[in-house]
């Protein structure tokens, strides 16, 4: 059975203690700035895909190189609306994993209660 420790009240101490013992989990900040940051990479992308076929328009001047460009513009942008909908729903996939986690220890707290309180037989 898993020995259970007072948990000290007060600000500081109270938040060190549920960073020490994973009481409480940081998911929910942390993942907010690994969204973003994710996201950031993903525009980076876009931004890639879109200069180059800006450049390989501007390369050749027939209309052969806005043609190759305008699907390659399209395509990458595309391919950024599929990495924009993975990176949200990894991100959820996480949040809810954790979201699990933490219902299971608020159950086994219950059951822990529960069975202190009934007598032993």
């Amino acid at each position: 059975m898993r020995q259970a420790f007072n948990r000290p009240d007060g600000g500081a101490w109270a938040l060190l203690w549920d960073l020490l013992t994973f009481e409480r989990l940081m998911t929910n900040a942390v993942i907010h700035l690994v969204y973003w940051a994710g996201l950031g990479v993903i525009l980076l992308v876009a931004f890639g895909s879109t200069g180059a076929a800006v450049g390989v328009a501007i390369r050749d001047p027939l209309p052969w190189g806005v043609l190759l460009a305008v699907p390659m513009l399209v395509g990458g942008l595309l391919v950024t609306a599929v990495l924009v909908l993975l990176w949200r729903s990894f991100c959820e996939f996480y949040v809810t994993i954790f979201k699990i986690s933490e219902d299971l220890t608020v159950l086994r707290r219950d059951l822990e209660a529960e069975r202190a309180r009934l007598p032993k037989a």
